[in-house]
């Protein structure tokens, strides 16, 4: 850790290399959850299927894991698996909704 407990760039990244994200569920719900070695707790999105959009309907970080943009990594793990899989995505979770408003780039995949 840096000066005051602040994190720099380098220990940023390292955490974030070690966040695993699995997905799990089938073709009409599930999650995508995340990990950190030595915490065990895990991050969460929930999704189910409505027709060809995906809802996004749930997000939730224990306050262990907080800070280190796991939430973010969540909805990109879904928006990477929207883009190749062709859905696209509803945000009912408030949480997704703002990650799509500040990532407009990504705004042909928010249904």
């Amino acid at each position: 850790m840096a000066k005051g407990g602040a994190m720099c760039k380098q220990e940023w990244r390292d955490m974030e290399q070690k966040i695993e994200i699995v997905r799990e569920g089938g073709d009409r719900q599930g999650a995508y959850r995340a990990q950190i070695p030595g915490i065990d707790a895990h991050a969460e999105l929930t999704w189910h299927r409505e027709g060809d959009n995906v809802v996004a309907n749930h997000t939730y970080t224990p306050p262990e894991m907080r800070g280190r943009g796991i939430a973010g990594q969540l909805v990109r793990a879904l928006v990477e698996d929207a883009r190749a899989g062709g859905f696209r995505i509803v945000p009912k979770c408030p949480y997704v909704g703002d990650w799509f408003d500040r990532h407009p780039e990504e705004a042909d995949l928010r249904a």
